[in-house]
């Protein structure tokens, strides 16, 4: 990872795919570049939020988990040396005349144009209002699963019944010692087939799948040791001896400081248009993060959409410069 307070052509505030993709493009252009992200590591979702899950929708690969979707986009983006800023929350925009003196809260990031790619924006795991939750929080209780070996022959606790809860119920039911799963009623928003699946261990004695529960404590040592399950009907308490406590109840996505930055905002999402620009000259978005007549919210969406916004950005920087990159087969960039 490298850190210059140098003003680079083109800054990416996101690091998961459509932001990876942008780098790739803006390497291929032949200009400096940046990447941001809040997380320790690239990938985004695909690395933080379900890195064991198999995509099927990108071009090229029938099948491939999305860790490694994330390795190869990692790979392919940085190929061409561009700047990576991990851990950091951008903050001010200020602009001036041709750039922008972009901060983050580890200092200036002075780039000429900006393509927003972050997802849904920053995410904020949601927390369980419970004693010990504090007391516990990456002791024992994890918010998301990066390393499934993790959990070998543990005793753990999944709290949730959305997707990610069944998935790495599924996901783990063979690696874990035990496995529970509570969630506060019996009507799950996870894909039908998945929690079919998960029913399926059920019978076969490997997930013990519990409804109308919640976690009412957390209790332990240096590390969670019990969790207090409340019945939500008869309030009935009872105590489970845990391991670990898999709290997969959602993230609350928030745009941060960037909503404080005069875009045009819609239900949390930036307005652009079909060159991807926003109302702010030199700043555009792609991905889950924007919105425009008919956007679809798929990685393969945002690839093209980072692709258009880079080689905007890279004609708005140098106006001599096409927008249109040709083909990659004949790019300089490759020779």
């Amino acid at each position: 990872m490298t850190d210059s307070r140098d003003t680079v052509d083109v800054t990416i505030i996101g690091g998961g795919p459509t932001g990876l993709y942008g780098l790739f493009y803006a390497g291929m252009r032949e200009v400096s570049a940046r990447v941001i992200d809040t997380l320790p590591e690239l990938g985004g979702q695909l690395t933080a939020l379900y890195p064991e899950k198999d995509v099927f929708d990108v071009g090229g690969f029938p099948r491939i988990l999305a860790k490694d979707l994330a390795a190869e986009l990692v790979e392919q983006g940085l190929q061409f040396g561009a700047e990576v800023c991990l851990g950091e929350q951008v903050m001010e925009l200020n602009p001036r005349e041709n750039m922008f003196d972009l901060t983050t809260d580890a200092g200036p990031r002075p780039t000429r144009s900006i393509v927003i790619a972050g997802g849904k924006g920053s995410f904020k795991s949601r927390e369980i209002k419970a004693p010990g939750w504090d007391d516990f929080i990456a002791n024992g209780i994890d918010t998301h699963v990066a390393d499934p070996e993790k959990y070998r022959d543990k005793r753990v606790l999944i709290v949730g019944g959305g997707d990610s809860a069944f998935d790495w119920s599924l996901g783990l039911s063979d690696i874990a010692a035990e496995l529970t799963q509570i969630h506060r009623s019996d009507k799950f928003r996870a894909h039908e087939r998945t929690v079919e699946q998960v029913r399926e261990k059920v019978t076969g004695g490997f997930v013990e799948l519990l409804t109308y529960q919640v976690a009412a404590e957390f209790k332990g040592g240096d590390r969670v040791e019990s969790v207090t399950i409340m019945d939500t009907k008869s309030k009935e308490r009872r105590d489970l001896e845990v391991d670990c406590v898999l709290a997969l109840i959602g993230f609350v996505p928030s745009l941060g400081p960037i909503a404080d930055w005069g875009l045009e905002i819609e239900k949390n999402r930036i307005v652009v248009d079909q060159r991807m620009r926003t109302n702010v000259p030199g700043v555009y978005a792609a991905g889950d993060i924007t919105t425009y007549d008919g956007k679809l919210d798929l990685i393969s969406t945002g690839f093209g959409e980072a692709a258009i916004a880079v080689n905007n950005a890279v004609h708005h920087v140098d106006p001599t410069a096409r927008v249109n990159p040709g083909h990659s087969t004949s790019s300089k960039a490759f020779n």
